[in-house]
């Protein structure tokens, strides 16, 4: 595209109600460059979404949640100027809803789970293509589904962004000249057409390959914070925004429990050289955090991030004493099963590693079929109830004193595991979740305060 274009993000905070929307919609309607917007699902929908696709409930109690779901929509409909004019398809949608939640395989099959979690998206973008119209500029609710391509892995899908650019070219581009844009994060599709989710908090990652695709300029992630913080301002109250980032501070952030930030926004963000911005929707005029390629500082630390719900595992096997290829099938085995390792240390007959195990994910589902496996192997030890802590910075392994400073201040506490060194950003320890809290606020007191 010749003219400058902004994909701008809203997150379910942001689309609560009616009056959030319109504080939303008049972000968009003043920023000339905004032809895209990608929605959330309203606040709330997700997390009732959730448990329909993964509790066993009567069918009084499936229509109980239906019926919540239904009230939050119904409300923002009862405040729109012509609530007629999304009546309909927004009855369609719930019906569709409804007879997913009541489906008898529903808790067994992945496909019908990612069919049903897509719901909040798709009838939060109907709602916010009106309230946008409403105020005078037309707007029109895209599928993504049309353009979003993915594989088949249903409930952590991965995009294809080849393919994403092609279909965005010939399917979404020209829809830009007449209208603004509203479409759903999160939700994406397979060759087959089948709906797939690309994970909790996905929404940022599909601005982020749209931006990619379409050559954006910049993509804003509108949230409930005023940017993004030196760490979160519930554990230490005397965390403040920062002004900027670099694309790899951003990226470890998010990778290691920022919640600002989806950990893969960064990767179509930084292959295209996308600036990324991070605001507050309730108070734009506060500004916010510039995510960019290069930063005009590059301190120590720039940052503290948690990541909850970690297990560790450790494989050990005496046939491992000066063994050449263990380590090449231990990691085959997690590899076949798509999961991620973050913490990894070795002994001469043992290895450790750690895994993200949040409730009633893929990941948790892949770990215990990733566990079995390695069984067959050697002995596995698998130890629950731990945090990952992480300090975010530059040149971290090259700067003098870095790490007496990080490590003076958590002298007091046990760190189960310990990774440094392997790139120049981050220093990151697994702790007891009972002490990750307070560690976070000693590290944020020596660090920032």
């Amino acid at each position: 595209m010749s003219q400058p274009l902004t994909i701008a993000k809203f997150g379910g905070t942001s689309l609560a109600n009616h009056a959030a929307m319109q504080k939303c919609a008049r972000i968009v309607l003043n920023n000339k460059a905004t032809r895209i917007v990608v929605v959330s699902a309203s606040a709330g929908v997700t997390n009732h979404l959730v448990s329909l696709a993964h509790t066993a409930m009567t069918q009084q109690q499936t229509g109980e949640v239906c019926e919540a779901i239904e009230a939050i929509e119904m409300a923002i409909v009862a405040q729109l100027q012509n609530p007629a004019a999304v009546q309909d398809k927004l009855d369609d949608l719930l019906t569709e809803m409804r007879a997913l939640a009541q489906h008898e395989e529903i808790l067994q099959r992945e496909d019908l789970k990612d069919q049903l979690l897509s719901m909040g998206e798709r009838m939060s973008s109907l709602l916010f293509s009106a309230v946008i119209t409403e105020l005078g500029n037309p707007a029109m609710n895209f599928d993504v589904r049309k353009v979003l391509r993915t594989d088949s892995e249903f409930g952590a899908a991965t995009p294809e962004p080849e393919a994403i650019a092609s279909l965005s070219t010939a399917l979404l581009a020209p829809e830009l000249e007449d209208a603004i844009v509203v479409t759903q994060g999160f939700v994406g599709a397979d060759e087959q057409g089948k709906t797939t989710t690309l994970g909790r908090g996905g929404s940022d990652f599909t601005a982020a390959l749209l931006a990619e695709a379409l050559s954006a300029q910049v993509c804003e992630i509108w949230t409930d914070v005023a940017g993004v913080y030196t760490t979160d301002p519930r554990i230490a109250p005397n965390a403040h925004p920062l002004p900027e980032l670099s694309f790899e501070e951003a990226a470890e952030m998010a990778t290691f429990g920022a919640k600002v930030l989806h950990p893969a926004t960064m990767e179509p963000a930084l292959r295209n050289n996308v600036k990324v911005f991070v605001g507050s929707s309730q108070a734009p005029e506060q500004g916010g955090t510039w995510i960019m390629r290069d930063c005009e500082e590059e301190p120590p630390y720039r940052a503290i991030t948690r990541r909850k719900e970690q297990v560790m595992v450790t494989v050990k096997t005496p046939k491992m004493m000066y063994a050449q290829g263990f380590l090449q099938q231990v990691f085959a085995i997690i590899a076949k099963h798509r999961l991620s390792v973050d913490l990894v240390t070795t002994s001469e007959i043992a290895v450790s590693f750690t895994l993200d195990n949040p409730a009633n994910s893929v990941a948790q589902r892949l770990n215990k079929e990733t566990i079995a496996d390695l069984e067959t192997l050697c002995d596995v030890n698998v130890e629950h109830g731990f945090d990952l802590v992480t300090v975010v910075g530059n040149h971290m392994q090259s700067a003098t004193g870095v790490s007496s400073k990080i490590f003076a201040a958590v002298a007091d506490y046990n760190l189960r595991m310990i990774c440094f060194g392997a790139n120049p950003h981050n220093m990151s320890f697994l702790v007891n979740e009972k002490d990750s809290t307070s560690i976070v606020q000693h590290l944020h007191k020596a660090l920032f305060e």
